[in-house]
């Protein structure tokens, strides 16, 4: 699963990386948990651009009674994402990349658990495979949310868990966000294991496990934070 991750980027390396007109000054974010706000990319139309938008992270479908349920679907699963009917039709027609540039798993161990950030090599921002929905109350408030998508981990993940986000090859963004391109038979295929190669981790300090610790300790390797 993806539970936390971190973006520390500025306005015009985003812009740069996910070719966007305009991106906002952004808060570094080294501890992002459900339910905050995230920054997403979203192509409402075949015809339109690009744009930058903030979500809600944690789905809310559209046939919510209440918003609640976000918190329990800030995932999907990749291999059953076209079938679920919490994600369904946001697969065909609401999908969108989550931008991050690392992201925290735990490793349980003698009943302790040890967070592990995991990053790019050369790190770079990178993009979350995500998808949106819009949720209106019956008194007309709106919440736009997204979730991230899972697959089976990659030989970096695998000692910590068996699980880890669907990190997008840039040469699939577009792909991902055509609202015209509604087959499983073709999204499916992007969704795979980001090559490990290009991967790195190690482990850090327990600060993590509290979502109102959001700084720059949060990513240092546990040498550094407990010399």
């Amino acid at each position: 699963m993806c539970g936390r991750f971190t973006l520390n980027q500025t306005a015009a390396t985003l812009a740069q990386a996910f070719e966007l007109e305009a991106v906002p000054d952004l808060t570094a974010q080294y501890n992002v948990a459900p339910t905050q706000m995230v920054a997403t990319v979203v192509q409402k139309s075949e015809s339109d651009k690009r744009q930058f938008q903030q979500l809600r992270w944690g789905l809310i479908p559209s046939w919510a009674k209440d918003p609640g349920i976000g918190a329990k679907l800030i995932n999907a699963r990749a291999e059953t994402v076209a079938e679920k009917p919490s994600f369904r039709s946001a697969f065909k027609h609401r999908r969108c990349l989550v931008l991050a540039d690392g992201f925290y798993e735990w490793h349980q161990k003698q009943g302790k658990k040890q967070p592990f950030y995991f990053r790019l090599q050369n790190g770079q921002p990178f993009a979350f495979a995500g998808l949106w929905e819009k949720w209106q109350s019956p008194e007309g408030e709106e919440i736009n949310s997204c979730t991230i998508l899972t697959t089976a981990a990659n030989e970096v993940l695998q000692p910590i868990h068996d699980r880890m986000p669907v990190i997008l090859a840039q040469e699939d963004y577009n792909l991902w966000l055509d609202p015209q391109q509604q087959k499983p038979e073709v999204l499916q295929p992007l969704l795979r294991s980001y090559p490990a190669a290009a991967m790195s981790s190690y482990a850090v300090s327990t600060l993590v496990n509290k979502p109102q610790h959001n700084t720059p300790e949060c990513i240092l390797p546990i040498s550094e934070n407990n010399p």
